[in-house]
């Protein structure tokens, strides 16, 4: 060889040997599908939810505004003390009912419409309900995990309270120290998109589980309309946060669905957690790794599509990349490269893997 030959053999194999095609192929298609998801109304907080979603084999789906509207409304108000005044008992529910931003607080205050007084010292029970003073008497507007453990309840009161869960309502009672004064039974409609979302969810290998600090019997109602067949109720922010971690162990890898505070800390522990950003807390789409715009659980199954697509992408444009390298460096040790075949591995390579990333856009 010449030393003219040489140098340009020499130039060949460095055209070639420059990886840009190689080191684009990985960004381009992250940042394709984060952008066809967000066109989606799918905000995911990084490539690495993303990348992480194609391994999900189960989700844990809250039940108010997760699976159903969470747009509840009081359907029913039972006086429980007779001896008590109705009028009074439920100004006194509806003065604390109003101070909670929980769905079924606001339900419950909107439903009886009555007027509402000052309440003092008013504090959340996370998972159970709320806790307020009024005219220096103290109650409590909770659940009925939170009469259980107060020991209010009676035969009578259970006998009522199963009556409406199993009708699939969720009952919220208003109590003193001593005894339980008015019971308030709030209806939920499912998302007319739940039931399509746990379909597909089935249909891509992954298990649908409903987790919610609602009784078991509601959750139960729910959870077979929606076809959910793994239901738990009466569950507190930590036993859920313990459910997900048994999830992980069981699956390997679960991601959260919610949308309250309640939901925070099993969100920061799933593998991905998913949060409504309609109605969903700023606490939750903080913990959260994906926030859903429209509240819609169809969302779910998009995600964890789009990113088995893009993992297939990536895949394509590294082998891609690879490959024209490797069929043009042969060619240049051979001695039949010539510097067009180079220009074409380094810069035709890198623009074949931009327009096979930037296909994830077209189906957005």
């Amino acid at each position: 060889w010449t030393w003219l030959q040489a140098i340009y053999k020499a130039l060949v194999l460095l055209v070639i040997a420059c990886p840009c095609a190689l080191v684009i192929s990985t960004p381009v298609t992250v940042v394709s599908a984060l952008a066809a998801a967000a066109r989606r109304g799918i905000l995911i907080k990084g490539g690495t939810y993303l990348e992480e979603a194609r391994r999900l084999k189960a989700v844990a789906l809250d039940k108010t505004g997760t699976v159903t509207e969470g747009k509840p409304k009081l359907v029913d108000s039972v006086l429980v003390d007779t001896s008590g005044n109705e009028a009074t008992v439920f100004t006194i529910a509806a003065s604390i009912a109003g101070r909670s931003d929980h769905p079924v607080s606001k339900a419950i205050a909107e439903g009886l419409k009555g007027p509402q007084g000052e309440v003092g010292d008013f504090a959340a029970l996370p998972g159970r309900g709320v806790q307020a003073t009024h005219a220096g008497q103290a109650y409590v507007l909770g659940n009925h995990r939170l009469i259980e453990e107060r020991g209010l309840c009676t035969p009578s009161l259970e006998a009522e309270l199963k009556r409406h869960e199993e009708a699939g309502r969720t009952v919220t009672l208003l109590a003193s120290d001593k005894a339980v004064l008015a019971l308030f039974a709030v209806a939920d409609t499912i998302k007319e998109s739940s039931q399509a979302a746990v379909a597909e969810l089935r249909a891509l290998g992954v298990v649908p589980v409903m987790l919610t600090g609602d009784n078991a019997a509601t959750a139960k109602a729910i959870g077979a309309h929606a076809g959910i067949d793994d239901v738990r109720g009466n569950l507190l922010p930590e036993e859920k946060l313990d459910a997900v971690k048994a999830m992980q162990q069981r699956y390997g890898a679960a991601a959260m669905t919610g949308d309250g505070i309640n939901d925070a800390p099993a969100l920061a522990q799933a593998d991905i957690g998913f949060a409504m950003g309609g109605a969903g807390t700023d606490t939750a789409m903080e913990a959260a790794d994906v926030v859903i715009m429209n509240d819609d659980l169809r969302r779910i199954p998009e995600t964890i599509r789009l990113s088995r697509r893009a993992h297939a992408v990536l895949w394509q444009n590294i082998t891609l990349a690879l490959g024209i390298k490797g069929v043009f460096f042969v060619l240049a040790v051979f001695g039949s490269a010539t510097m067009w075949m180079a220009v074409f591995a380094d810069m035709g390579a890198s623009l074949l893997v931009v327009a096979n990333g930037l296909r994830l856009l077209r189906s957005a």
